[in-house]
């Protein structure tokens, strides 16, 4: 099974924890991250602070965060078809011990 390359090449803060993020292929998806900001990696981006401060990585084309946190940009890309996966793995997260 083949996994489609996809770039993310720039981003707009358009509310608390959303982005609009513009992919390689002219294409951008409006998303909010809120539902999914659990578990030991995204919970710090509870933090308003922290996650505006989300940058490209430039070696992967991803939305990356200070504290390591990022996502594959074929999510990111296919957003509206992944996002209710992530929302069902969020309630594992927050039940794992710390």
């Amino acid at each position: 099974m083949t996994h489609p390359l996809h770039r993310v090449t720039a981003f707009t803060i358009v509310a608390p924890y959303t982005l609009r993020v513009e992919f390689e292929d002219h294409t951008h998806q409006i998303i909010d991250f809120q539902p999914i900001i659990a578990g030991n990696l995204y919970g710090p981006l509870r933090d308003l602070n922290v996650f505006n401060q989300v940058q490209i990585d430039r070696e992967v084309h991803t939305l990356v965060w200070p504290n390591g946190a990022d996502f594959d940009p074929a999510t990111l890309h296919d957003w509206p078809t992944q996002q209710e996966a992530l929302i069902q793995r969020v309630s594992t997260w927050q039940q794992m011990p710390v």
